[in-house]
């Protein structure tokens, strides 16, 4: 592998910056995570069927990817300070709808809007990330970042299963809101105004400025790429739990502990890939992250009824796996567009990311099959292998984006 030159540091200002978007991400995240492991609550508590599951899960993702198609012209024309605020208040506003919710349809309803917002939350926030820290610290960032994810699942899933458990699921989305609410106001009393990019636009029309980032022939390979990381998570992701308690027979109070250790294992792991992000080739660690993922695919969805701590070490090397995709894939696609772009560019990235995710969810949805509410999911496996052969095809479009970045940064 090549080594490449000593990092630069992070000043304070970025550190708290770090802080704050990793918690942002943190809450986005498990307002969308945590319909997984709710998933057979939900599924019995409102007789939703796994099609209309997969409708909850991919209503979100679609309407995110409207949103972001509908704003990523105007993504350049303010500060991402403001923009991060106003589409957080709605983000909140969605989550508490979710929590009001007694139906199927008032959830659907609740999940697309909370979509509408959350979904463009990303982003921006990649968007920011660019701005703010070079190529050389992308890596660690994004791997402190990602840890939102994985803290979701050390703390926010657990503590979410407790309260769903000990009063019922509505209070989880309650939580959620009521955490976000403190965020919101500590970004708008620290976060300071980033408005560089400002000074860069050469298109005075939003829509023409969408219609130049879309166009763009290298941007169309980061967009491919990104969007084809996505459609695993989305596909095994919302029926996972279910899969665990009517399959593995692991009981709704082990659930927590199955996704506490996962987190930590991701905790563990997520740092230490965003230094070898910085320090080795991103792509190489990509393929070798993408070679675990598949394995672990494969194992996870056909395990039989197996001891909680061997399905607790399943989950853990399978997260460790996507994980090691994630950090460098993400780190790779802020360095393809320009400063001038780079909001209209994540926009886009992250639609097109979500509308496969949400085509994902629902595809998935009629391949699951399940007879009544306590039957055995069926066809989960076929799943696996679906997803296993996308992971593999996803190599060649990251390939892509890896030798487009080393070109322009030779340049």
């Amino acid at each position: 592998m090549t080594v490449f030159p000593e990092k630069l540091p992070f000043t304070s200002y970025q550190k708290i910056l770090i802080a704050i978007l990793a918690l942002i991400q943190f809450t986005v995240v498990l307002d969308f995570m945590v319909l997984s492991p709710l998933s057979d609550i939900l599924m019995k508590s409102l007789s939703i069927s796994p099609q209309q599951f997969g409708m909850v899960v991919s209503v979100y993702a679609i309407s995110a990817f409207v949103s972001g198609i509908s704003t990523a012209g105007f993504a350049d024309k303010y500060d991402r300070k403001k923009l991060l605020l106003f589409f957080y208040v709605g983000f909140v506003l969605g989550t508490l709808l979710c929590g009001l919710a007694n139906s199927y349809w008032a959830l659907l309803a609740a999940r697309l809007i909370t979509g509408l917002f959350g979904g463009v939350i990303a982003s921006i926030s990649m968007a920011i990330v660019t701005d703010i820290f070079s190529l050389s610290q992308r890596g660690r960032v994004m791997g402190f970042i990602q840890m939102a994810f994985a803290g979701s699942q050390v703390l926010g899933i657990p503590i979410s299963l407790a309260i769903a458990a000990h009063f019922n699921w509505h209070y989880t989305f309650l939580a959620i809101v009521v955490f976000a609410i403190v965020l919101g106001l500590v970004v708008l009393i620290k976060m300071k105004p980033i408005d560089e990019h400002l000074k860069l636009q050469s298109d005075k029309n939003a829509f023409l400025h969408l219609w130049h980032t879309f166009t763009n022939k290298s941007y169309q390979v980061g967009f491919v790429a990104t969007a084809m990381l996505s459609i695993g998570g989305f596909m095994l992701m919302p029926f996972g739990s279910a899969f665990l308690v009517n399959n593995v027979s692991i009981l709704q109070t082990e659930l927590p502990l199955v996704f506490m250790f996962t987190g930590m294992s991701s905790i563990i792991i997520m740092p230490i890939i965003g230094k070898l992000s910085d320090k080795f080739d991103k792509f190489k660690l990509f393929t070798v992250g993408s070679v675990i993922a598949v394995i672990m695919v494969i194992v996870y969805t056909n395990i039989p009824v197996i001891p909680l701590w061997q399905v607790i070490l399943v989950n853990m090397l399978l997260f460790m796996g996507i994980m090691s995709r994630m950090v460098p894939a993400t780190a790779l696609a802020t360095a393809i567009p320009d400063a001038k772009d780079r909001g209209a560019f994540m926009s886009i990235n992250s639609s097109l990311q979500q509308l496969a995710g949400g085509i994902a969810a629902i595809f998935a949805g009629f391949i699951v099959k399940q007879e009544t509410k306590t039957s055995p999911l069926e066809h989960y496996d076929t799943l696996g292998y679906i997803v296993a052969t996308l992971i593999l095809i996803c190599l060649f479009f990251v390939y892509r984006v890896s030798v487009l970045v080393k070109s322009k940064t030779l340049k």
